[in-house]
């Protein structure tokens, strides 16, 4: 149950991040929106570590590298997916993508559910396509670019992860703090190389540095749930993320939530209940 709750908090955290993150990156180019939300994520995890401890071994150091360096492709990949079209029309793809690797992992690893586990992931990873999905998802045609976005987006997701996951139970935040310095300092070297085509246009300081807060939080609450629980449950769980992102785009940018996404909804709580079962 502790392994869901964070899961949940995980997800609601990764959701609003990603809103945020996405109006960023429509204000300036994504790289600006991605070097003030990178190293205000590591300002919270060095506040942290105080609090949760460090340990910084061998694999903690290598965990929480290759997790940084999927972290920061996956902020920029997921900003500009959602910058460049309704933020419910290529969610979707993305989620699912972010869902269905960690769990094909945890399956490999030799985790097992139960028949109500079983239903409850079916469930959840239905509800990850329809809470996401926006009117006309089914027959809209997004561009390649757009599709080959959301499907890298995915893909950098589920990496940053199953990383994490790798990490050592007893490193506490070692791996965040040094997955995110390596995604800053990954930033900013591509915004140093890039400069001449970053525009002139100034980000959105407080938003995207808010998105970079809340995605720290999201890392945290990830990384404590997949310690207390299978990661085939906590990376569906966490895949629920859209449902942030839609209902913040329904009440401030007055986008619709539609019958489907309703339905999803209530799915996830179906899918949730079961998998608490387990």
């Amino acid at each position: 149950m502790l392994a869901l709750l964070l899961a949940l908090g995980s997800s609601l955290a990764y959701g609003c991040a990603d809103f945020l993150g996405g109006l960023g990156a429509r204000k300036a180019h994504v790289l600006r929106t991605v070097m003030v939300a990178a190293p205000a994520s590591l300002a919270v995890e060095l506040l942290l570590w105080p609090v949760l401890g460090a340990s910084f071994g061998p694999a903690a150091l290598g965990w929480g590298a290759a997790s940084g360096v999927v972290s920061a492709a996956a902020f920029a990949l997921l900003y500009k997916t959602l910058a460049i079209g309704p933020m419910n029309v290529l969610s979707p793809v993305t989620a699912l993508v972010s869902a269905a690797l960690p769990v094909t992992v945890g399956m490999l690893q030799g985790e097992h559910l139960g028949m109500a586990g079983l239903l409850g992931l079916v469930l959840a990873l239905v509800a990850v396509v329809l809470v996401s999905a926006g009117h006309g998802a089914g027959s809209a045609r997004p561009s390649r670019p757009a599709l080959l976005l959301a499907l890298g987006a995915g893909a950098a997701i589920a990496l940053q992860l199953i990383f994490l996951h790798q990490a050592p139970s007893d490193s506490g935040v070692a791996p965040l703090i040094v997955g995110r310095a390596v995604s800053s300092a990954v930033t900013l070297t591509a915004a140093g190389l890039m400069h001449r085509k970053l525009g002139s246009e100034r980000p959105a300081y407080a938003m995207s540095a808010t998105a970079g807060v809340l995605d720290s939080l999201a890392n945290l609450m990830f990384l404590l749930a997949a310690r207390s629980g299978d990661l085939t449950v906590v990376a569906v769980i966490t895949a629920l993320y859209p449902a942030g992102t839609v209902l913040l785009a329904r009440g401030v940018l007055a986008e619709r939530i539609h019958r489907g996404q309703l339905v999803g909804l209530g799915t996830a709580a179906v899918a949730v209940s079961l998998l608490a079962l387990t």
